[in-house]
């Protein structure tokens, strides 16, 4: 993209979309000048320009949830970008995924996502929020108080929930082994989460064993 075809404002500014490059889903919009357009292209992780402080920013400075662009696009008449990212962590500063979470009439309700769910989509976004309530505490939070009373007082709640799970499965009841499954995932997450583990790595260890006997799964790949 030759950055002196976009048309920005009067005062140097371009508004900028930021979509889900996976689920479609709108995540923010901010404004840009020149100089973070072009550190946007040149670092493959999105900048913004502060209005409020006056100053060049990337997304996820503080917070650690950086975008990572898939690809930037310009509109017709040249004066506003759609840039696709892969969000780690949340995008909103409230700890929402998308800042787009009411509705006009102040209706709790996400930006919608696009496209079939996918069950390794979702247990990346929960991961995410995970993954930024360890970085980001907050007052409040039931898994910032999990990080903060450390290791152990993971394990427990993990070792809680498996053992619940058995007795669900024990009861035979379908619903309450969905329950207690999806509480044994959650912290299953927090325990990857702890020690920088992320579900991709899992799903790359399941695919390695994938079609060997289970004695050969510890082999080198």
């Amino acid at each position: 993209m030759n950055t002196e075809d976009i048309k920005f404002d009067d005062r140097g500014l371009v508004p900028v979309v930021i979509q889900d490059a996976e689920n479609g889903q709108v995540l923010m919009v901010a404004y840009a000048n020149k100089e973070a357009i072009e550190e946007t292209l040149r670092t493959a992780k999105v900048h913004f320009w502060s209005r409020s402080r006056s100053k060049l920013w990337q997304k996820g400075e503080e917070s650690g949830n950086f975008q990572e662009v898939r690809e930037v696009f310009v509109d017709c008449d040249k004066d506003a970008i759609l840039i696709t990212v892969n969000q780690r962590g949340v995008t909103c500063h409230t700890g929402q995924r998308s800042c787009f979470f009411k509705t006009i009439e102040g209706q709790e309700k996400n930006a919608p996502t696009f496209g079939a769910p996918r069950l390794g989509k979702t247990l990346e976004e929960v991961y995410n929020v995970v993954e930024d309530r360890k970085r980001n505490p907050k007052e409040h939070s039931y898994v910032s108080s999990l990080f903060q009373n450390g290791i152990d007082r993971i394990l427990k709640k993990l070792g809680e929930e498996a053992t619940e799970t058995i007795i669900a499965a024990k009861n035979g009841s379908k619903d309450e082994i969905v329950y207690e499954t999806a509480d044994l995932w959650f912290h299953s997450l927090l325990v990857l989460a702890y020690f920088g583990i992320t579900p991709e790595d899992i799903y790359k260890e399941l695919a390695r064993r994938f079609g060997k006997p289970k004695h050969k799964y510890r082999s080198s790949p």
